[in-house]
């Protein structure tokens, strides 16, 4: 996965998150495709509820054109 300077990062608008206060970004199918990995393995150790997880997948689906 390509890294995201701070900077980067910053420059991107809202909509790039896949969650609220700026978390998970997914400007690009890299970022996407590592977003659906981490929100998995987050989802079943407990720490991300079915509807942030399904609101991941949905968002890095749409970067990556599997709507």
């Amino acid at each position: 996965m390509s890294k995201l300077t701070t900077a980067e990062r910053d420059a991107l608008p809202d909509d790039a998150f896949a969650l609220p206060g700026r978390r998970y970004p997914i400007p690009d199918a890299s970022h996407a495709r590592d977003a659906l990995a981490r929100a998995s393995e987050f989802h079943h150790r407990g720490e991300l509820s079915d509807h942030e997880y399904e609101t991941i997948v949905r968002k890095a689906k749409a970067v990556l054109g599997e709507e």
